[in-house]
Order: structure tokens, then sequence, then C-alpha cells
């Protein structure tokens, strides 16, 4: 019989899972750890833990997802979001800020009203109940600042931005609540401080799924991971029934895994391209996708880079990286010109990242301003993003990847709410560093997202939505989604935390239905 690893290809009882990020990666884990069969297709490498190296420009292209995608309207044109490419997903690469949603965010469509251009959504999940859940993942994640666990230290680039803002009168400040060991927990070693957090984490301190998740489940025999092993679409049978997913392995070989049911969790850009892609006859729009919302909703995080050239050395390279946020406009007040919050969190922005992004180019001026680079604090602006039908991933008509599939667009165009945040949200860090006596403030542009979000919305009305209020796709029973796709609203809180409570809430679902036969 044809063999892929621990698992036989023609097993129609494991569970397949696309995606081995926040909430692929955690979903395939507690699937496991319940005795399911779980076999996870990672189209990335496995790193080993001497690949990981506190140096931005290695780990670039060793994490980051390369493949051709196309932006259109207001996202960069070659490179529209930042997604990895690796096991473990993009909790290779994120910063480990764990704040929650407020519970207005989720009411987005009941609180804001009907704004215009916007297709604003209420989530069809209980915040109290979501609120559990919240404090089950931050128990799983070791969350700093929760369930009795230490908060991180504070680093020069926090207490500058703390200063300016209370300053200019903001009150409600911390070193947020980070998924980051403050001392060794759960196997892996406390954080050394290094500021290299979004290149992986050398000592395992920032918790992924690479660091935690994955390797306890595969102790458990039930979970087997193939890296480099592209899904390319999922098959179904004559009854509409999911019944296994193709692949391409290391080698370029077309593959076939049975499945007893499939989580697709492919960071919204994937998600919504192999949906699409496993168009056929029963399903001439793609899978999940009789609403016609498949790809639709696409939201991302507003982002305002801004750079302060202070009086003297911060050093905002120092310290964990986001360990610091200012979260006193996170409220919901239409009297400053639009709807939803934001937060203000630390950044310390990489001299790259400082010359493909800031507004000086290249010559004389960049090499004034990086002189000063010690002396720079950063701060992002954050803030929620409204979902809009147009904003979407679609599959280009003619263009193919190196795979053979058509190549992702996303189509995403700010809409005024956005700018309107934006700007205020930029001018508040401006005062911030005025106040300071800061001797030159920089703008970032336009910089890619890296929080993705919508696509296969959530939601209790088909005709409405992808899927119901467990991830599972209302037209296609043992079919689920199992990433920030699922979200009808962005909020403006870092959506890892929120991916993975949903996760766990998955997977006890999923776990509830084998056990009565539903699934």
């Amino acid at each position: 019989m044809a063999q892929a690893g621990s698992f036989d290809l023609n097993d129609d009882s494991v569970a397949v899972v696309i995606g081995s990020g926040a909430g692929g990666g955690t979903v395939a884990s507690q699937l496991a750890q319940r005795g399911i069969n779980v076999v996870c297709l990672e189209a990335g490498a496995r790193l080993a833990r001497t690949d990981i190296v506190n140096d931005e420009a290695t780990m670039f292209p060793r994490i980051t997802w390369m493949d051709e995608r196309i932006g259109e309207e207001d996202a960069v044109k070659d490179f529209p979001l930042w997604t990895c490419k690796t096991v473990g997903g993009t909790t290779m690469h994120w910063t480990a800020a764990c704040p929650r949603l407020s519970a207005h965010e989720t009411r987005a469509r009941s609180t804001y009203g009907n704004v215009a251009g916007a297709n604003l959504a209420d989530w069809p999940i209980a915040y109290d109940e979501l609120s559990a859940w919240y404090t089950r993942a931050e128990q799983l994640m070791g969350v700093a600042g929760t369930n009795g666990i230490p908060r991180m230290p504070e680093n020069n680039n926090f207490k500058v931005l703390a200063a300016g803002a209370r300053a200019i009168g903001m009150r409600d400040m911390d070193t947020n609540n980070m998924a980051i060991n403050v001392t060794p927990r759960d196997g892996r070693a406390g954080c050394l401080q290094t500021g290299f957090c979004t290149t992986g984490c050398v000592v395992g301190a920032k918790w992924s799924t690479f660091h935690a998740e994955l390797p306890k489940a595969e102790l458990t025999g039930h979970l087997e991971i193939r890296p480099q092993s592209m899904a390319t679409r999922i098959v179904t049978d004559d009854s509409g029934k999911v019944t296994a997913v193709e692949y391409l392995d290391a080698a370029g070989q077309r593959r076939t895994q049975r499945a007893a049911f499939v989580c697709v969790a492919g960071n919204v850009v994937e998600t919504a391209r192999i949906l699409l892609n496993s168009r056929n006859d029963q399903f001439p729009n793609g899978l999940a996708n009789s609403s016609d919302q498949v790809g639709r909703n696409y939201m991302r995080h507003i982002y305002a880079g801004v750079i302060g050239v202070m009086p003297g050395k911060v050093g905002m390279y120092k310290g964990a990286q986001c360990a610091g946020i200012v979260k006193d406009d996170m409220r919901h007040d239409p009297s400053r010109g639009f709807v939803g919050g934001l937060q203000y969190h630390i950044v310390p922005f990489s001299p790259s990242t400082m010359i493909n992004y800031g507004p000086t180019g290249w010559g004389s001026d960049v090499a004034d301003m990086m002189e000063r680079y010690d002396y720079m604090a950063g701060t992002l602006v954050l803030g929620e993003d409204l979902p809009e039908s147009d904003n979407r991933i679609t599959l280009h008509p003619t263009r193919r990847d190196q795979h053979g599939l058509p190549v992702p667009v996303v189509r995403y165009k700010l809409h005024p709410n956005t700018i309107a945040m934006r700007e205020y949200g930029r001018k508040r860090v401006h005062e911030m560093y005025t106040a300071l006596g800061a001797e030159q403030i920089i703008d970032m542009q336009n910089l890619p997202s890296t929080h993705n979000m919508g696509v296969a919305r959530m939601g209790d009305d088909p005709a409405t939505s992808v899927c119901n209020p467990y991830g599972q796709t209302h037209d296609i029973a043992n079919l689920f989604v199992s990433d920030g796709s699922l979200f009808p609203s962005a909020g403006c809180a870092n959506p890892t935390l929120t991916i993975v409570a949903l996760a766990l809430r998955q997977a006890d679902y999923i776990a509830g239905q084998r056990a009565t036969g539903a699934l």
C-alpha cells in the first residue's frame, strides 16, 4: 500500500490539518492528545532548532512565504502581506502579543450600526463564552500578565512610550500580555531579552506551535507532520463529503491523503486559495462557498509606524520586541471621527525595515538617519479594520506559481474609517514623542500586513457566512476552517490569542462530534 510516513495514504480514518501555525498547529495538537490520528500538511520546511539564529537577514528567507502573491489597490503590489512557510507557521514570526478582543469588538454590527461601505457582522459566540476560552488559551500559552504569571520587564522603548503617553494624559499602559516565558516554564527557557522575537526565538521562550504544541503532540504517536507538503486541492465525493486532500510532496510528486475530516488553516490567503481551487461540478464556486463569501471580507489591522529620534539613547532593539502597550484609545468613541478603537505598541523597526518603508529613500538622508539609530524609539499604531465585501482574496485567471496553482490576488482598499483612525493614531504618537523633546519624527510608509483575518467568516446564517460558530463549514459537515479566516470582525487586538482560543474550542467540539459518531 502507498505510504507517506506514519499513516497510510489510504487511511480514511485520519484527520488532515492543512497548516501548522497558531490555528492548525493547535487544533492538530489538541486532537492528537485526545487520541485522534492526525496528518498535518505543512507547505514549508521543518527547521532544526540550530537553524534558528538571531539574525533577521538570515531568518527572513528561511521562514517567510516567498511564493508569488499579487497586491491590488492599497495592498503592496509584490508583497501584500507577511506570512510564514515553515513548520510552526507564522507563530515563528509573531511577536507574542496577546491582548484580548473587547466585548464591543465582537458586536461590530450592533455597536457601530450601518457604516457605509462596510460589511459588518456580529460574532456568533457570546463574549462570556469566548472569555472562558481566552483563559484556557492563556494558560496553554503561558501568557505573562494573566493567571498569576508576572509581566515582562520594562525595556527602554516601553519606558519612552509610557512617559510620552502619560505626558499627554494617557493612563492605561503596561508591558502587555505576552506569550513569552518570563522564567522557565513548560519545558521551555525563560526570555533572555535579546530582542529577536520575530526570527523564531533561539531559546524557545516565545510560545509557538514549533516549540510547544507540535512536539507534545508527536509524543502521543497520533500526529504526523509532513513538511514541504503543499496542499493543492480538497477532494469530495458524490454526496458532497470531503474524502481526501491532494498535495505535492518535497520531490514535487502528487500525493493523495484520504481523510475522515479536514481542517484548513492556511493563514487566510492559502485558506481561501485551496477552498476556491477545489471547485468541482458539485461545488462550481469552490468548497463551502454557496454564500459567495469565501475570500471576501478580508481584513488586516491598520498600521502606522512612527519613529521618534530622542535626545538620549534608547536602544529600541533591546528586550522583547512588543512588550509594551498603551490601551486608552481601544474604546469605541465615534466623537473622534471613526468607529472602533486602536492601541499603541512598542516596536523596534530594524534598519532594513526603515530603509524599505521609511520616507527618505537612499543616500545621505538614510545614512544620517541611521547614525541616530541608538536614539530611536518606535511605536506601531494598531487599529480595527472594517470588513468590506470587495476586499478579498481571489485567484488570478491565468498566472500560475511553481506548483501550477493559480496565484492569489490580494485586493485591499483602505476604508475612510481606517484612514481617519490611522491619522488620529499617528497624530497621537507624534504628540507623545514631541512631549519628550523628540529631535525628529519619522513616519513609516505602507507596511505589509502581518495580521490577516476574514475570508471565511463564521455566523449563524449560511446565506451570509461560511462556517458555523465552531468553524465547521455550513456546506460540508466534515470540512472545518481553523484560523483567523473565521473572524467576522478584526477588533484592534493582535489576533493570535483569539485564533488559539477558537482552535481549542473547535478541537473540543470535534472530539465531541467524534465521540457521538456525528463526525
